[in-house]
């Protein structure tokens, strides 16, 4: 039983340390946000906003379609249009940080970030809604 459990712990730390395949000849990467092998879905990093939520520590906290500690992103796209009001609030949260509108955990805020960053990943994270 111990060899066992050893094994599947082996196989659960490489695959989790496994890193990003390419497949053919392009150059796109994405970023595995859900462990189902027939529901992932992934954070596209062709697109400006997914290289911005790769190149961040957004992932730490959110995922495509999981609550982590934050909303899945899905969630938030399904309770927000993507209006310009809703963007540009949106934005601030990313930059300044938040707490009460998804439970009493609140999100760090990212100063560093620049408004129109913080935009493209809002809207990136709107387009997800299905």
């Amino acid at each position: 039983m111990k060899k066992v459990f050893v094994v599947l712990c082996i196989s659960a730390v490489i695959s989790a340390c496994g890193g990003s395949s390419k497949s053919g000849t392009s150059d796109s990467t994405a970023t595995t946000t859900a462990t189902d092998a027939g529901a992932a879905r992934t954070v596209d990093t062709t697109q400006a906003g997914g290289k911005l939520i790769a190149k961040n520590d957004c992932l730490t906290c959110h995922k495509i379609d999981t609550k982590i500690i934050g909303p899945s992103y899905a969630d938030v796209a399904a309770k927000y249009p993507a209006t310009d009001a809703n963007i540009d609030t949106l934005a601030n949260k990313v930059i300044n940080g938040g707490k009460g509108n998804w439970g009493e955990t609140p999100m760090a805020g990212h100063p560093a970030l620049s408004v129109n960053d913080a935009k493209t990943i809002v809207k990136y994270i709107l387009s997800l809604k299905k």
